[in-house]
């Protein structure tokens, strides 16, 4: 039982009803640093391409604000209507950067799984807040990737950036002498540069963990073989109840065709194993099967026909080949229309030469 729960035994991969389960309830293969590149990369491209619009914006804003400083009322009436100003300025600024770094972020979870809506996580439990569960998550083998992950990440960014800025470390210390103008072309190609290659290095850090944390879900879904059993049973049914089934339905099919017997105009038997009880009126189009069976089936079909002075005619050859093509309450194959109108002609005449 123990290996059972701690899932030791599950060896098999999970079959799609159990992905797909996965999938509801919120359980997907995700990695965070894939979210934090598309954000960054976000972020990098906002500083590309919005910088000089954003901060010629904000400046004719704010430069607007301060020359004329003196005749903004201050009054709760102005101050309500500079601040609302101002907002609506600024959101005029950044609002494309902002939808870009949505997006970003959207972008980077969309792009691992699709998307899922599940209040499974938002459920209360108890091995969340249990101080046992949570050294253990701790202590576990994620927590432990991720420590590792992080100290990768502050190695390899701080060698780049040191790497980077240690030939600028001079112009670095004469920054504060230099013009305001001036000033923010160079912060920007510095932190471009910088940005740049920190999302090359993520987008490799990104991708490695989107494997591992792929491969731990897909571990996480493996199932045992008496999981396989019992969800096969839960969608294609019990054995052993369809079995069951079938057994009561062919039952009744035997019932309701015994009951036909008495409506057939000859039985053609083999003389013991087989028999075919066919029913023959003026303007039908072919003679009809009303039952037919082997053994005891063809024993009770021939029972029924002494008692109700049924013809009983023996042709083993045709017997067989009638029982292997013809269904019940179907017409006969036509290649064997003569045979069987050769039996009902001379039953005909045998009913004939008995009315005399």
């Amino acid at each position: 039982m123990a290996e059972n729960e701690n899932g030791a035994d599950r060896s098999e991969d999970p079959t799609q009803k159990k992905l797909d389960e996965a999938l509801e309830r919120g359980d997907v293969a995700k990695s965070q640093e894939v979210n934090t590149w598309f954000i960054i990369a976000g972020s990098t491209l906002i500083l590309m391409s919005f910088s000089g619009s954003m901060s010629s914006g904000l400046q004719t804003s704010l430069r607007g604000f301060l020359a004329n400083a003196h005749d903004i009322p201050v009054d709760g009436r102005g101050i309500m209507r500079m601040t609302t100003t101002l907002g609506f300025e600024l959101l005029a600024a950044i609002g494309i950067p902002f939808l870009v770094l949505v997006l970003a972020a959207i972008a980077g979870n969309m792009v691992q799984h699709r998307l899922v809506w599940s209040m499974e996580s938002l459920k209360l439990k108890f091995s969340k807040i249990s101080p046992g569960a949570g050294f253990k998550r701790m202590f576990s083998k994620q927590a432990l990737a991720n420590f590792a992950k992080g100290l990768i990440k502050l190695a390899l960014i701080g060698t780049v950036m040191t790497m980077m800025l240690w030939p600028e470390r001079r112009r670095l210390d004469t920054m504060v002498t230099i013009d305001p103008a001036a000033l923010l072309p160079l912060i920007r190609t510095l932190a471009l540069g910088v940005m740049g290659t920190v999302v090359a290095i993520l987008a490799i850090i990104a991708a490695a963990d989107y494997l591992f944390q792929y491969r731990e879900w897909y571990e996480r879904q493996k199932m045992s073989l008496q999981e396989i059993k019992d969800e096969f049973k839960q969608s294609e049914g019990d054995p052993m109840i369809k079995g069951r089934i079938r057994q009561m339905r062919l039952a009744r099919m035997k019932k309701r065709m015994i009951a036909e017997v008495p409506k057939a105009s000859v039985i053609i038997t083999n003389p013991t194993h087989f028999a075919v009880a066919l029913q023959y009126e003026r303007g039908m189009n072919a003679p009809l099967c009303v039952a037919k069976g082997m053994d005891a089936v063809a024993l009770k079909i021939r029972e029924i026909a002494a008692k109700h002075n049924i013809p009983i005619v023996e042709n083993p050859p045709l017997a067989r080949a009638l029982h292997a093509t013809v269904e019940i309450d179907r017409e006969i194959p036509t290649e064997h229309y003569k045979a069987v109108a050769e039996v009902i002609g001379y039953v005909m005449k045998l009913r004939k030469a008995v009315s005399r």
